[in-house]
C-alpha cells in the first residue's frame, strides 16, 4: 500500500489527500464551535446571566478569540521564537549599558567592581567598600 503512493505523483496524491484535509478541518471547526457553544450555555447563563448562543455566534467567538489571543496551540503565528529574541536583545543592551559604564570607571573603580565580584562571601556589593552586614 504504501508503495503504492510513493509511487503516485504529486498531483495525483493531492487530488487524494485534499479531501481528507478539508474534511479534517470541517471536522476541527465544527468540534471546535460545538465545544465553544457547550461551555457557553453552561456557564456563562448560570455565572453571569448571559443568554444562550448557537452555533454560529459561538464559531464567531471562536474566531474573535483566535484574532485577539492568536493561536489554537498549533505552533502558528510566527512568535514561537519572540522570547528568546527579546531575552537576546535585553541581554545585549544590558552589555552595551555596562560596557558603556567600564570605560567611564577610574582604574580604582575598575579594581573595586573587580574585587566585589570575585567576593563570594556575600558581604561587600561591587563598587562599596562597607560590609552590608
Amino acid at each position: 500500500m504504501t508503495k503504492r503512493l510513493t509511487d503516485l505523483s504529486k498531483l495525483t496524491r493531492l487530488i487524494l489527500f485534499a479531501p481528507l484535509v478539508i474534511l479534517g478541518m470541517v471536522i476541527f471547526i465544527w468540534v471546535g464551535g460545538t465545544v465553544v457553544m457547550l461551555l457557553w450555555n453552561w456557564l456563562a447563563p448560570a455565572l453571569f446571566g448571559l443568554r444562550l448562543i448557537t452555533f454560529w455566534q459561538a464559531l464567531g467567538l471562536l474566531a474573535l478569540c483566535r484574532i485577539l489571543f492568536g493561536g489554537f496551540g498549533l505552533g502558528g503565528g510566527g512568535h514561537r521564537n519572540s522570547r528568546r529574541r527579546m531575552e537576546g536583545r535585553i541581554r545585549e543592551r544590558v552589555r552595551e549599558r555596562m560596557d558603556e559604564r567600564w570605560e567611564q570607571m577610574t582604574p580604582e573603580e575598575r579594581e573595586r567592581f573587580r574585587q566585589g565580584v570575585h567576593d563570594r562571601s556575600g558581604r561587600t556589593t561591587p563598587l562599596d567598600s562597607t560590609p552590608s552586614a
